[in-house]
């Protein structure tokens, strides 16, 4: 149990050992003696789902970011990407690239890539089967999202080995405090990675893909007898979609095989029932969802939870704390892959709910799906090794046993 003093006395920039393994109890402390928490800076992080709904629902609630990120970053290049890309815009740019996006990753292209997914998580299968004993985030889990994301760009094959770098690089500079070797990484990555873009980008304008498939092609046309992106906002969306589709995923994945493993009779309720496999997906998203925070800033005053918040307030979600509301979801704490209803947060809410969030789905559905169907035995096989950021939720190592 955490105390009523070390929960006001909470910061996320400087946040106790315990909290990066488990941030769960720290999370219920504070929605239940400060849950529109003070920040450092004037900012608020909120713990309940109902007020992080209504922060998701509120018009006055920004995703622009150049306020917030200028004392962080600087002019830098990870400033560029980070006010540029679509997650961290308002309308009119965030809606004109969401659409142009939308139209390739709709239900029936999602169709379309799951049969090139099965394919791949059946060759990944096989490697582990030879193998026995593997890390299920660098064999398995992260393989997955970058090829997928990377069919959708149209990147060729020989040339995605710097993807996965890149893309923890760039996202580690989101963290509440990022140290200079964070900052030094990112910013190189975004240098290398638009680099990189340039040629690609050359490369597709001689020789344009299919519009209704290729995410690159379509982002570099433009919506038709409409606005295109300048040469910088079509490099930081193809960033975007690279880091968004690989955090989401990898995290999903080997967060959910965590909790199966932890939970042994879920995994075998799985096993005997398959057709709870989608509900299982929604349940590792609640549980241990792979994005714990996420920012808006107020445009105008709002009245929220009982407090009065002025125009400018930063305000932090609390995505994992929200998803274990006892005031929403009954026996929180418990993972339960037929739990339903399940209205969890994981990929936001409204305009900006994440654009890939069905890709992820489909794509940790298949993999867990062709998972447990190939093996009948799945053990740890070593110890974990939990990824030591806090807005991101996942495992750097995973060791397992298969047979």
């Amino acid at each position: 149990m955490i105390s009523r003093d070390a929960a006001l006395g909470f910061q996320l920039t400087a946040a106790p050992a315990d909290f990066l393994d488990d941030p769960y109890p720290w999370y219920a402390a504070l929605r239940e003696h400060d849950p529109v928490h003070a920040l450092a800076g004037g900012g608020v992080l909120l713990t309940r789902y109902d007020d992080a709904l209504a922060v998701y629902r509120e018009p006055r609630a920004s995703s622009d970011k150049r306020i917030e990120f200028r004392p962080k970053f600087g002019d830098s290049p990870l400033y560029e990407h980070h006010t540029t890309s679509l997650v961290f815009n308002d309308p009119p740019l965030h809606t004109r690239v969401r659409r142009l996006i939308m139209g390739a990753l709709n239900q029936k292209a999602i169709a379309r890539m799951e049969g090139d997914v099965a394919r791949l998580v059946e060759a990944l299968l096989e490697r582990m089967a030879q193998r026995g004993t593997l890390d299920f985030i660098d064999d398995f889990a992260a393989r997955i999202p970058i090829e997928v994301i990377g069919n959708l760009l149209a990147v060729p094959r020989e040339e995605r080995g710097p993807l996965r770098g890149w893309s923890t690089a760039i996202l580690s500079g989101l963290e509440p405090a990022p140290t200079p070797q964070m900052l030094e990484r990112g910013n190189g990555a975004v240098r290398e990675f638009v680099a990189y873009l340039k040629d690609l980008v050359a490369e597709r304008r001689r020789h344009p893909g299919d519009w209704d498939s290729d995410v690159l092609t379509r982002l570099i046309q433009g919506e038709k007898d409409g606005e295109r992106l300048t040469e910088t906002e079509l490099y930081h969306q193809c960033i975007f979609l690279l880091n968004a589709g690989h955090e989401t995923t990898t995290n999903l994945i080997g967060n959910g095989l965590w909790l199966l493993l932890g939970n042994p009779a879920q995994m075998e309720r799985l096993r005997a029932a398959p057709g709870l496999m989608a509900c299982a997906v929604e349940e590792m998203l609640r549980h241990e969802g792979p994005i714990q925070l996420n920012n808006r800033r107020l445009t105008a005053a709002i009245q929220l939870g009982g407090h009065a918040l002025a125009a400018g307030t930063f305000i932090t979600i609390a995505i994992g704390a929200a998803n274990h509301d006892p005031a929403q979801f009954a026996h929180p704490e418990r993972f339960d892959v037929a739990r339903n209803p399940n209205r969890h947060v994981a990929f936001g809410q409204g305009a900006h709910a994440c654009a890939g969030m069905n890709v992820a789905r489909m794509e940790a559905r298949v993999a867990f799906s062709r998972l447990l169907a190939r093996f009948p035995r799945i053990e740890p096989g070593g110890a974990a090794e939990r990824d030591r950021r806090i807005r991101f939720r996942g495992f750097r190592k995973l060791p397992v046993c298969v047979a």
